[in-house]
């Protein structure tokens, strides 16, 4: 059977091993080929593509239930579930998703694009069956990176007190998340995988056993798993405790020995984790030699492995010039820790582990230590700097609330990848963190215009111990302008900055939204339209000294953002406005109340209207219906 013919997963049921390993060649080719094409994550597709062949051959996907942790590893998943003729689209505009999306196909029952879900979805899907009084399996899978998550430990502890509560959880072991897994519980894993008995056993005594006399393959194979547990007791001890039944650990490269061990595990009554092994790239040399780099990659030249060449040089991207300057400032300053939560490569603390590694702490997946990681560390004197996505710091929030903000303790957090982050979708867009920190009592909110300002604004946010003060800057390269090398200053907090004079319209931007709001008006300025901008810089506390005086002279205002418009920037500037008592017709330009799906950034700009040309556009329309008279202040 060739693989474009696979259109339902229960297609492969009766295959022989031979024919799966066939088909897991050619979900390999179609892995790759199409992951070089677009870009997109690559190593863990590939290290799970016999494990997704060995489970579906033991379940009915009609009506069993499969849930996939994080998503990113479920290329295989999706190529064989009726995705296969449009794989060649993936991440792009309109095409399939990077991540699992139940309204994209009824095998994506449930979607996810963070870490650590899928066992507390898993155990509600089974909880839900039973009491419906209906039979299907659940089937649960996390990566061991993932198993670092708070959330994953919640769930194992809620499942293992269900005794009778059937539910599989597939541990997909291959020792990285993203990046090398840290932690007690990747170290206890790791020696399950390397123990010298447990791989001689594994190995070679089922053969050994197979050769005496009235042993058939069964047999062999029981006895293999008894000598397992006698041999090396603490096998699975730590999960049995918890009420799970063990697995484990088995090749997770092997069909049949896979197929087997799923089989069995779907007979017990109650929690089973299933310990498979797996090595991230499975299959192309390159990704298994470096399996940080090519955990996702660009589109790249598949015969050697390496990025396509750019047709001109780029300016050096945001994380990279956070790393390189927030090394610089802690190798004179011994107090700074840079914290990451599994994520140093993306957000550039790969650099500064490089050159201060005493200063420098990664968690694992569990951005709610982290936070309160960084809280302890303040009340200690020292400058944590927790640098997460602004998707991701979503998870420690009542941690921010509750551990950081009430106790005023400084923090720096600095939200990598804010705004619209393109192909990665809904999960990864930084839509929120504006208004979900803007609400909170203490907590100083800025983002630079360019590069050169990101740098000014560490230096701000290290020297800032007033309390918590928080940084948001975007996915991608800068423009170009020129770094400072010495004699950085820190921004006066609440200070924003006049960029451009005007009487028609003000322009009122925040962070990533100051280069085109400059563009816009420029723009508009070809129409006869004479617009002030402003770089806020700040979002909380705003710089009302500067905008107040220009929004009631010119008497008309926009604001610009990369970010949700309810609660956001924009709402900050009306509440601004309406607690001084000033009637002005406002325009607010970021993002509506929806969800940002995947897409390159500047199409997804170009659907929300917050290109230059679309801007003009816009604040055209709305001078043309805007109080032509200078604003008022409202008696009282």
């Amino acid at each position: 059977m060739h693989l474009s013919e696979i259109t339902h997963p229960n297609q492969l049921h009766g295959l022989s091993v031979a024919e799966l390993e066939a088909i897991a060649r050619q979900i390999r080719e179609k892995h790759l080929q199409t992951v070089a094409a677009t870009g997109g994550h690559l190593g863990p597709g590939l290290g799970v593509v016999e494990l997704t062949l060995g489970l579906y051959q033991t379940l009915d996907l009609d009506r069993d239930k499969v849930v996939w942790d994080v998503g990113h590893q479920a290329y295989p998943h999706k190529i064989i579930t009726g995705r296969y003729q449009r794989f060649s689209t993936l991440r792009q505009k309109n095409g399939i998703a990077g991540y699992l999306k139940r309204c994209e196909s009824r095998f994506d029952h449930f979607g996810a694009g963070h870490a650590s879900t899928s066992i507390s979805a898993g155990l509600g899907m089974a909880i839900a069956r039973d009491l419906r009084g209906e039979d299907f399996k659940v089937v649960a899978i996390i990566g061991d990176g993932a198993l670092t998550g708070g959330m994953a430990l919640e769930a194992i502890n809620h499942a293992g007190h269900l005794p009778t509560t059937r539910l599989v959880v597939v541990l997909n072991d291959n020792e990285m998340s993203i990046s090398p897994n840290v932690g007690a519980i990747p170290r206890y894993l790791n020696k399950l995988r390397l123990s010298p008995p447990m791989q001689f056993l594994t190995e070679s005594l089922e053969e050994q056993f197979k050769h005496l006399p009235f042993v058939d393959e069964v047999l062999a194979h029981n006895l293999k798993e008894g000598m397992k547990r006698l041999t090396v007791p603490k096998v699975g001890a730590v999960f049995e405790e918890l009420g799970f039944t063990y697995f484990g650990p088995v090749d997770g490269h092997n069909i049949a020995e896979l197929m087997d061990t799923f089989g069995r595990a779907h007979q017990i009554c109650g929690p089973v984790l299933v310990h498979v092994a797996t090595t991230k790239g499975k299959g192309y040399e390159v990704a298994e030699q470096d399996q940080v780099g090519y955990h996702a990659q660009n589109a790249f030249d598949l015969a050697t492995g390496k990025p396509k060449p750019a047709s001109k040089p780029k300016p050096p991207g945001y994380s990279k010039v956070f790393g390189q300057t927030l090394a610089r400032l802690a190798q004179d300053n011994p107090k700074i820790v840079g914290i990451t939560a599994a994520m140093a490569t993306g957000t550039g603390l790969d650099i500064f582990q490089k050159q201060c590694p005493d200063q420098y702490i990664d968690v694992g997946i569990a951005e709610q230590h982290a936070v309160t990681l960084a809280a302890g560390l303040a009340c200690e004197g020292m400058r944590p700097v927790a640098a997460i996505y602004s998707t991701f710091l979503q998870r420690g929030y009542d941690q921010i609330v509750h551990d950081v903000c009430i106790q005023k303790l400084p923090v720096f957090f600095c939200l990598d990848r804010a705004g619209i982050v393109g192909a990665d979708g809904p999960t990864h867009q930084g839509m929120y963190d504006i208004a979900y920190l803007r609400c909170l009592p203490h907590m100083v909110l800025m983002a630079p215009k360019d590069e050169a300002e990101l740098q000014r604004m560490i230096v701000t946010g290290i020297q800032y111990t007033a309390g918590p003060i928080a940084m948001r800057y975007p996915r991608g390269n800068g423009y170009g302008v020129p770094l400072m090398e010495e004699g950085w200053e820190p921004l006066p907090i609440g200070k924003g900055e006049l960029l451009r004079h005007g009487g028609d319209v003000l322009l009122v931007a925040y962070g990533a939204m100051v280069v085109p709001a400059l563009q816009t008006a420029e723009l508009l300025k070809e129409h006869g339209v004479d617009a002030a901008v402003v770089n806020a810089r700040f979002a909380k506390p705003l710089d009302t000294e500067l905008i107040l005086p220009l929004a009631r002279e010119i008497g008309r205002v926009v604001t610009l953002e990369e970010g949700c418009l309810p609660g956001g920037f924009g709402s900050g500037v009306a509440e601004a406005l309406l607690d001084a008592g000033l009637t002005v017709s406002l325009l607010r330009l970021g993002v509506p109340d929806m969800l940002v799906d995947h897409a390159k950034p500047e199409e997804s700009k170009a659907d929300l209207g917050l290109t230059p040309p679309q801007m003009g556009e816009r604040i055209q329309q709305f001078l043309g219906v805007a109080v032509a008279v200078p604003a008022v202040n409202v008696p009282g």
